[in-house]
């Protein structure tokens, strides 16, 4: 791995800027592990600046702005947790512990939701395939994790455990890679990456309810990413491995408003516009980043972060 020293440039947030977790991937033996890199973007996704991140060693994604102004992102195979100030500076990590983390969402009283990214101790791919990473036990078991979500304050004490249902994915090890928590302040919509199922948990109740979306095997569509927007209705990534990639808008139940065909694979990241009439989408596969009008369907605006297999997180400050 290469080890030259590096500059951070990134600027002071200010409102409109899109931050994206794109780390360099630059380790031969494992392709999840590099120098961790957040890049600065204005709203147009030209860039204006970089920060290479402390303490990390493979993929960081997962970003998000809490309440706190602060920039939220997750190195979940080195199980730490990143906060970044308005100003560019990371902050002294708090210990959540050992847990693959990948998404946050904050409750109306000051607590975190933290998902976890992977679960059971089992890797299925086809014969041949390799994974070409490591994923981490949680120190003393022999498993990567239990896909739940957990309930934390924001000084990092465990309040409470939620025994979340997770599909593991067609590899069977992705627990809970993303989750939104709807305005109600109570309903959790996840899901476990390419898998048939967008799940939902009732974290008032600790129960777990009937699925949003179960799709079939018959129809070939697959769960990648979703997130709500303020009055409940969604932002969801589909693919299917024949019609390729979209963006849908949902209603609240979950039935399709409107979709958006995606050039290529591997569309997994997005962020919705801070007026909400457009959504920022990353390109996993290629890494480019895009700015799609939700009214018109057009690009507005793209960028290329220049590393394959690495784009995992993106998020507008609301200043």
């Amino acid at each position: 791995m290469s080890m030259k020293k590096r500059t951070s440039t990134i600027q002071p947030f200010k409102p409109g800027d899109v931050l994206v977790g794109a780390t360099v991937l630059n380790n031969d033996e494992d392709d999840h592990a590099g120098e961790g890199r957040i890049i600065q973007y204005d709203s147009e996704l030209n860039e204006k600046g970089v920060l290479w991140t402390s303490d990390t060693t493979h993929l960081v994604g997962g970003l998000r702005f809490g309440p706190d102004g602060n920039l939220w992102a997750f190195d979940s195979q080195a199980h730490k947790v990143l906060r970044i100030t308005p100003k560019g500076e990371q902050l002294p990590e708090i210990d959540f512990g050992a847990r693959a983390f990948s998404n946050i969402n904050f409750t109306s009283d000051g607590n975190l939701l933290m998902g976890e990214h992977l679960v059971g101790d089992t890797v299925k791919l086809p014969p041949g395939r390799p994974l070409g990473t490591t994923l981490p036990f949680i120190p003393g078991t022999e498993r990567f994790g239990d896909g739940h979500v957990f309930r934390f304050s924001a000084k990092g004490e465990m309040l409470h455990e939620y025994a979340t249902e997770t599909h593991g994915g067609m590899a069977a090890f992705l627990g809970v890679t993303s989750s939104s928590l709807a305005p109600d302040g109570k309903t959790l919509v996840y899901l476990s990456e390419i898998s048939p199922r967008v799940c939902r948990y009732d974290i008032e109740a600790d129960l777990q309810l009937p699925d949003l979306i179960t799709f079939t095997p018959e129809s070939g569509d697959l769960a990648v990413n979703i997130s709500h927007r303020p009055d409940g209705t969604m932002l969801f990534i589909k693919a299917h491995f024949e019609k390729g990639f979209c963006l849908q808008t949902l209603d609240r139940e979950g039935g399709v408003v409107r979709e958006y065909p995606l050039q290529g694979a591997g569309w997994a990241a997005l962020c919705t516009s801070l007026d909400h009439q457009a959504v920022f989408i990353g390109n996993f596969f290629t890494g480019q980043l895009i700015k799609l009008d939700l009214n018109s369907g057009e690009v507005l605006a793209s960028a290329d972060t220049g590393v394959q297999r690495s784009l995992a997180g993106i998020a507008q400050f609301p200043g």
